[in-house]
C-alpha cells in the first residue's frame, strides 16, 4: 500500500469565462492528507504524484467537484419554521439552517408572504471548475497527521 501523502497548494478556480471565483490569493493555501475528503475528489486526483513547485492547470467536471444540482435540496419553508422575521430576509441571501452536523448553509431563492424558497446545494453544483494549482508542499504524511485525520473523520482510527 502506497503512504497517504500530505498536500498544500495555491490555487484559483475560474469559470468557463475565465473569471476567477475562488483563490487563495491572499489568504492561506489548501492543506488536506489524501482521503481525508477535504477537497474535492478531482483536485485530490490531479495533485497524487505531483511534486513542490509543479504549476498546472487542470478542468474537473461536476461529478468530480460539486456534483450536480439535486432539486430535493431545494425547499420551500413556512414562516412557522424561522425564529426570526421572514421581513428581514431577502432573495439571494446565504445563512445556516441546522446546527451540529446537520447544519447546513442555504441560498434564499424566493421570499413569499408565509414561506420561504431555500436551495441548499453547493454554489458550484452543475459547474466545470478550471484550476490553476501551484504545489508548495508535497510529502507523506506523518503518523499524527493521519490520526488526526481519522479522529476527524470520527472513524475511531479507520480511515478507508
Amino acid at each position: 500500500m502506497q503512504p497517504l501523502m500530505y498536500y498544500q497548494f495555491d490555487y484559483a478556480i475560474k469559470n468557463d469565462e475565465g473569471t476567477i471565483v475562488d483563490s487563495s490569493e491572499g489568504g492561506e493555501p489548501l492543506t488536506f492528507i489524501q482521503g481525508d475528503g477535504r477537497v474535492v475528489k478531482g483536485v485530490e486526483d490531479a495533485l497524487r504524484g505531483r511534486e513542490v513547485g509543479d504549476k498546472f492547470s487542470v478542468s474537473i467536471e461536476p461529478e468530480d467537484a460539486y456534483g450536480w444540482p439535486q432539486r430535493s435540496l431545494i425547499r420551500t419553508l413556512g414562516s412557522d419554521m424561522f425564529d426570526f422575521d421572514i421581513d428581514a430576509i431577502e432573495e439571494g441571501m446565504l445563512f445556516q439552517v441546522g446546527t451540529g452536523s446537520e447544519a447546513e448553509v442555504v441560498k434564499v431563492m424566493g421570499v413569499g408572504e408565509d414561506e420561504i424558497t431555500i436551495d441548499g446545494n453547493h454554489p458550484l453544483a452543475g459547474l466545470t471548475l478550471n484550476f490553476d494549482i501551484k504545489v508548495i508542499v508535497a510529502r507523506e504524511a506523518t503518523p499524527e497527521e493521519i490520526e488526526w485525520m481519522a479522529v476527524k473523520k470520527g472513524d475511531g482510527g479507520n480511515i478507508f
